[in-house]
């Protein structure tokens, strides 16, 4: 459906398909790499021109002194963040994988594990936190701005987990009832393997600058930072031009305050960026 070069090889797209996930490789230069580490310090000093949508912890076991800050909607408090919605590279890419020729932006999210006390992030799907949204077709983009290991929380995947269908554990988006973040899993069902699969969790370190590309159905999670060195990594979650707006009773979400089409209609609007149309990716 594209009109423009494919960034993606075969071989690269029958891998995500098989998958659910694709550990590209570095999309931005050190500069812009640079560029978003100091949006981010200024965002949290609260010196940003404008705010963000929210700012919070949310890390699992805050009792315990966990932290993971999560920042939802950094471009609407840095021009560098908003800026980077529009990446013609990581656009591209995320077009190609959702096989469209419109990408619009649902949102974005900063989540950073801060040194020693960061986080797990629990084994989850994104689009059972997203319920006002239809169909599961979204695609997110990973970037880390500081290098991303095993040993300060990088993510990782379960191969193939998108195509088992949306799952709830404990909680919504959940996969697990784990009840303590110091063993990180995943726990699960067995019912919900289908017959012939199976878990095979595969860790996805990502450099600064690098991005890793999964789908919203896709299983994965990320464990806690002991090292010295903070975990900072920007989300963000592109969906096609066909991603409806979809309300339903005792369903909602942080930025529904900001839709401004019917149920039904396809979601777009100013807080909704559309940054590729017709194959063409637009400027911000």
């Amino acid at each position: 459906m594209l009109t423009e070069e494919s960034m993606l090889t075969e071989d690269q797209v029958a891998s995500f398909r098989e998958n659910g996930y694709l550990n590209y490789g570095i999309v931005l230069t050190p500069e812009e790499t640079a560029g978003l580490r100091e949006a981010l310090a200024r965002c949290k000093s609260g010196t940003s021109t404008h705010a963000a949508e929210s700012n919070r912890n949310i890390s699992w076991g805050q009792d315990k002194g966990f932290v993971v800050t999560q920042i939802v909607n950094m471009f609407q408090a840095e021009e560098a963040f908003r800026q980077h919605l529009y990446n013609e590279k990581i656009v591209k890419i995320a077009a190609q994988l959702m096989d469209t020729d419109t990408v619009r932006v649902w949102h974005d999210q900063m989540q950073e594990k801060p040194a020693r006390v960061g986080g797990p992030t629990g084994w989850h799907q994104d689009h059972p936190y997203w319920p006002i949204i239809q169909p599961a077709d979204l695609i997110s983009a990973w970037v880390a701005i500081e290098d991303a290991d095993e040993s300060n929380g990088c993510m990782s995947m379960v191969k193939g987990s998108y195509k088992w269908g949306p799952k709830n554990g404990g909680t919504i988006g959940s996969i697990t009832d784990e009840s303590d973040p110091n063993v990180w899993g995943p726990d699960y069902k067995p019912e919900w393997i289908p017959d012939g699969e199976t878990v095979e969790v595969v860790s996805q370190p990502v450099k600064a600058g690098g991005v890793v590309f999964h789908h919203c159905l896709t299983w994965h999670g990320a464990p806690i930072n002991r090292t010295e060195r903070n975990r900072p990594a920007i989300a963000v979650h592109y969906m096609p031009g066909w991603t409806r707006y979809e309300k339903e009773p005792g369903k909602q979400h942080l930025v529904e305050h900001h839709i401004t089409v019917q149920p039904g209609e396809v979601l777009k609007g100013d807080f909704f960026p559309t940054v590729m149309e017709n194959g063409v990716v637009l400027k911000p």
